[in-house]
Formats: structure tokens, sequence, C-alpha cells
């Protein structure tokens, strides 16, 4: 092995830099680099000198191959430098106190204002975003296997649909149907009128329309209607004859509880007129 040592110039002074290069074997020819410190402490790496020196000296430009300093390297860590601190001071405090609110579309409608004061105000409609957005195909049966229970933790009967309702897709159940209806009360402005396509039986996934339930068309009829109202009568009456009752089992305990009173207070006078 042959080795070379001299002061490296680009570290502080007293810091030496060896090359050893190989005379034979099959590294021949080859060369490593060393660095020694004045104290004698022999460095390997790039990243063994950088931590020794550690804020004494910025090796982010040092070459450790040849020992010097890398002047392209180091003209542009000091423009990034002299960048970073420009925009630092052009740095504007930000005085905004309004609550950050999430820019995500909400599932409901929102209210749109269209403000038309300037003449030259243009409203561009977007025709795919004014189309409605899919709909999943029978996610009624996601809710498949969930039932209600009361405070008692008993389950609480399922309503009983007309026999002029029937459900139409795979797996379609009177509960599944009864959900479906209930969403489409409650999401769609528009009548619920059904399926009314003949098609729908044969290949829901194809012709079902997902505005309408999974049922076959139905015609809502006056004796229906009537039949309904009567319904709803006869809870009312129910309804009212309850309340009525708890009333007046109300009424009688506190009279109950009353006359007990009266009496012993009847008794404390007797006693004070003897």
């Amino acid at each position: 092995m042959e080795k070379k040592r001299w002061d490296c110039s680009a570290l502080p002074k007293g810091w030496k830099m060896e090359e050893v290069t190989r005379k034979s074997g099959l590294s021949a020819g080859k060369s490593d680099v060393y660095y020694f410190s004045p104290s004698g402490k022999k460095f390997r790496s790039k990243p063994q000198l950088a931590r020794y020196l550690g804020n004494q000296m910025d090796l982010s430009s040092f070459d450790f191959r040849t020992g010097k300093m890398l002047m392209s390297k180091l003209n542009k860590n000091r423009q990034r430098l002299r960048y970073d601190h420009n925009n630092q001071n052009k740095g504007k405090p930000d005085l905004n106190t309004s609550l950050p609110v999430r820019q995500t579309a909400s599932i409901f409608k929102q209210p749109v204002t269209k403000v038309t004061n300037h003449p030259n105000n243009k409203v561009k409609t977007d025709p795919q975003k004014a189309v409605d957005q899919p709909r999943q195909l029978f996610w009624e049966k996601k809710l498949g296997g969930l039932n209600a229970y009361d405070i008692a933790e008993e389950l609480v009967k399922t309503m009983e649909l007309p026999k002029g309702l029937q459900g139409v897709g795979p797996g379609c159940t009177d509960k599944t149907l009864l959900s479906a209806i209930a969403s489409a009360l409650h999401t769609s402005a528009a009548p619920i009128t059904g399926q009314l396509s003949a098609a729908v039986e044969k290949n829901p996934g194809v012709w079902l329309n997902t505005a309408q339930p999974l049922c076959k068309a139905f015609i809502v009829t006056d004796e229906d209607i009537r039949k309904q109202e009567e319904l709803v009568y006869s809870v009312r009456k129910r309804l009212e004859e309850a309340l009525m009752a708890d009333m007046l089992a109300h009424v009688e305990e506190a009279t109950t509880e009353g006359e007990p009173l009266k009496e012993e207070g009847n008794g404390s006078e007797d006693m004070e007129t003897v």
C-alpha cells in the first residue's frame, strides 16, 4: 500500500487528509480516503466527519474524495438560503378569524344564492353535475337482519304492508320493501308509483328504476284511503282512552293519600279539646 498525507485546506487548521492506494490484489489501483483530526482521530466517511464537527462547519458542499469545497453546490446552498430568508420576511400573519369549514360535498341539499349584480356575470352549469348521481342497486339489502327492540328488550312487531304491494328483485322481503318505501317517502319529492316497467321482473339489475322502491306498480284506491283513515281514528281513540284512564288513576291515588292525613288532623284537634 502507498500512503500520502497532507493538510486539508477546506477543513479547520490542523486537519489532515490521507490517501491509501492498493498496489496488489484484486483491488489494485483503488484508493481510500481518510481524515485525521488535530488530536489524531481517524474518520472513514463523511457522515462521521459531519457528526464530529457538528455546528462548527457546514459540510453540505464538501467533497469527501477530493477534500475540496464544490463551488457549484456552495452557490446553490447560498441561493436557497437567501430565497428562504426573503420568503420568511414577506410572510404575513393570517388574520382570518372565521372557523374552518370542511370542503366536502354534503349529502343534504343546500340553498344556493345566485348573484347577478354585475352585468358581465355569467352563470355556467356543468351538464355532468346536473345529472343525478348514480345510486347503488339493492342497497336496502344492507338493512337485512336488523330488528327494533323496545325499552323492555322485546322485539317490536313489524308493520304489515297491504297485499297489493309486491316486492321486486333478488331476495326482496317485506322488511326490505318497507325500508325501500320509507326511504322513498323521505328522500324523494316525486310520487311513489313503484316499478312501472314490466321488464324489471326479468332483469332487475338492468331495468330497475332507482328513484322508486323495490315493488311492482300499484295504485292507491279510495277504499285504501278510507281503511287507513279508520285505522288512524281507531288508534287515536285508544290513545285517548289510555290517557284518560291514567289521569283518573292519578286523581284517585291522590285522593286516597289525602284522606288519612285528614283523619290524623281531626284526632289532634280532639286531644287539644280534652
